[in-house]
């Protein structure tokens, strides 16, 4: 009976994204679902992608949390549009969630819009959002054997940004395994390595950003 359950709860889900999909793609928006644990540093690389891009896009951001609004507050200094949701417990965003939440954007005035779903490993990897690409962060910090233990999170990204670079002298951490286990989960996956903290690698994310929009 879980099984059942679980499957129609995402076939529903399925349906409901495909819908948000296909109203992003008349709105003319691209749309990143950016995921990761809590602390890999998803608000902090928004915050660099933005101050990077801004000028070059309209982007707009739908921010997911258990509860709270800090991440929001970040993301509205810029001065562009952005929703809260709070899953109340929920640990991941779902389709009906973002299809509720974008009612409150102006579509039509955005060219990029990023979900920050709620961090975790696990459960976002499994719901799709209407999104055109998975990206995920790793947070050096985490440790090399994140690949092989939550899998499905590096099979369903398009994305895998490599956060706090700065700190790898300081680490027993190899970059190369991690890279190495994640191209053999998933052999497209594009790799970025970067710093939010000193802006190293930042550059070359936000050029592939914008040349996907394009």
């Amino acid at each position: 009976m879980k099984v059942m359950l679980t499957t129609k709860i995402l076939d529903a889900n399925e349906r409901i994204a495909e819908e948000n999909k296909k109203m992003f793609k008349e709105a003319g928006v691209y749309v990143v679902n950016l995921m990761s644990s809590p602390g890999a540093g998803k608000t902090s690389l928004l915050e660099k992608t933005i101050e990077a891009i801004k000028d070059k896009v309209r982007v707009g951001v739908i921010e997911g949390d258990i509860t709270g609004t800090n991440d929001a507050e970040r993301i509205d200094r810029f001065g562009i549009p952005v929703v809260q949701i709070n899953t109340e417990g929920a640990c991941h965003l779902d389709a009906n969630m973002i299809a509720n939440a974008a009612k409150e954007l102006p579509l039509k005035d955005l060219d990029l819009l990023f979900i920050e779903n709620v961090g975790n490993l696990v459960c976002p990897a499994e719901f799709k959002v209407g999104e055109d690409v998975k990206v995920m962060i790793l947070s050096l910090t985490e440790g090399d054997d994140k690949p092989l233990k939550y899998p499905l999170m590096f099979q369903e990204s398009s994305v895998l940004i490599i956060n706090k670079i700065d700190l790898k002298d300081y680490l027993d951490v190899s970059i190369d395994k991690i890279k190495k286990d994640a191209q053999f989960l998933n052999p497209k996956i594009k790799i970025f390595e970067v710093s939010c903290k000193t802006g190293q690698g930042i550059d070359e994310w936000t050029n592939w950003l914008l040349t996907s929009i394009s």
